[in-house]
């Protein structure tokens, strides 16, 4: 069995990797900027480049020698100046891109670092008998070109930067540009976005909450004990309850019991989670007044969201565990069993249950990654601050850092909830041999 284990953790490697990689595309580059989406359009430019250097989010993506500032806004000239409107000697002309004249500074949003180097690209055309000069800490002659060009500059800041270190001067003409973007450089080309996280799930570092202003870690440590609180109490009794039913439709098949037992569940099946919730807030809660419908300060908190946990999902295991003893139930090695005497409850002990857990434990390994990450409805319903509550409200702050550590975390425990299943194959079935 070590051979095995040994080999399946293994194979668990690449998988992880692989959703480590998933988790990295997702937040990193599908969804857009995390800096924009936590801290709004309305910022200032400095705060975001604060908010992305924090987290490593200007980068390079997965390896390169430059990354993004803030400090200039990638502009295109095409509709209009952007930040360059207002800039002293530039001037928006349609259909040309923007012409600069005489001498015009770079309009940066906040100083530049003059321990780095930076990259200037831009696309640009200049009349013959016109010069252009672009001045960083040194001076770079830009030739002339009658059609648009684009060329790469790279340059530093002076030793004590302002707004205005970087300057065009143009004489003899005015000097068109059409696109122009500004890049900061890194150390060594691995120093990534990619590498960044990597380095930080290898410390389990996940970051800063930028709603809660604390450390991720810190949380999850806060809301796991409440969210096991609630999911351990409805897994065991919604299984429990479950398994017990089903064996009393296997009993009684084809009676008023084992119908009855198949309308409920179907009709636990049909009612949407939100109504349990509402409902049984509403009439057990308010109307009644037996339990309390907001709050975590006692376990007399728990039993109405465990007992509308259990009962929203008894439903659905009921008829999956009632086809699982059935199905049982008609085999030839229960016939046997009862052709030599065996009692119906010995059979369904003995015989059904024992041959049907393999399905059942599939069914609950598979629910134990759950227990984690809580129930986001239940938790946000009733104030309970776990895991759950936690994602919700990050979910609604754009709270980047929270909701990549519960996907991550939650995606790592499947995997490993997999490699016990098979474990436990081999324990309950004989015949499950460990290759």
């Amino acid at each position: 069995m070590l051979r095995f284990v040994i080999r399946r953790v293994w194979q668990m490697i690449p998988t992880v990797f692989g959703v480590i990689l998933i988790t990295f595309l997702l937040f990193n580059v599908v969804g857009g900027s995390p800096a924009l989406m936590t801290l709004g359009k309305h910022v200032t430019p400095r705060a975001l480049e604060e908010f992305d250097e924090v987290r490593g989010f200007n980068k390079p993506l997965i390896f390169g020698w430059w990354g993004k500032t803030r400090a200039l806004a990638t502009e295109t000239f095409e509709h209009s100046a952007g930040s360059w409107r207002g800039v002293t000697n530039a001037e928006f002309v349609a259909g040309a891109g923007l012409r600069l004249t005489g001498e015009a500074p770079v309009p940066l949003a906040f100083p530049l670092l003059p321990t780095n180097t930076y990259r200037l690209k831009l696309t640009y055309r200049l009349a013959e008998g016109a010069s252009a000069v672009f001045q960083g800490l040194e001076k770079q002659p830009l030739e002339f070109s009658k059609v648009w060009k684009t060329v790469v500059l790279d340059f530093r800041s002076g030793a004590r930067p302002t707004e205005t270190d970087l300057v065009f001067r143009v004489t003899g003409g005015a000097l068109e540009l059409r696109a122009i973007k500004l890049q900061r450089g890194v150390g060594q080309p691995f120093d990534s976005q990619l590498v960044f996280y990597l380095n930080q799930i290898r410390h389990f570092d996940f970051g800063m909450s930028s709603s809660l202003n604390q450390p991720v870690s810190t949380l999850l440590k806060q809301g796991i004990g409440p969210s096991l609180t609630l999911m351990l109490p409805i897994l065991i009794g919604e299984e429990v309850l479950a398994i017990v039913l089903a064996l009393a439709c296997a009993f009684y098949r084809n009676t008023w019991l084992d119908r009855s037992l198949v309308i409920v569940a179907v009709a636990l099946m049909s009612i949407n989670y939100l109504v349990w919730i509402v409902g049984g807030q509403f009439v057990l809660g308010q109307k009644l007044g037996w339990f309390p419908v907001w709050g975590y300060e006692s376990w007399f908190y728990l039993l109405l969201p465990v007992l509308i946990g259990i009962i929203s999902g008894l439903g659905g295991n009921l008829r999956f565990y009632r086809t699982i003893m059935l199905d049982e139930m008609y085999k030839d090695y229960i016939r046997t069993a009862l052709a030599k005497g065996v009692s119906k409850g010995g059979v369904l002990f003995k015989h059904v249950l024992k041959n049907a857990m393999i399905p059942v434990v599939t069914n609950v390994v598979i629910a134990l990654p759950f227990l984690y990450t809580g129930n986001f409805l239940l938790e946000s319903f009733f104030g309970i601050p776990g895991l759950g509550y936690l994602g919700i409200n990050a979910i609604n702050s754009s709270d980047v850092d929270v909701v990549r550590a519960l996907v991550f975390i939650g995606s790592v425990l499947f995997v490993v909830a997999n490699l016990v299943t098979d474990l436990l194959y081999a324990w309950l079935d004989p015949r499950v041999r460990l290759e």
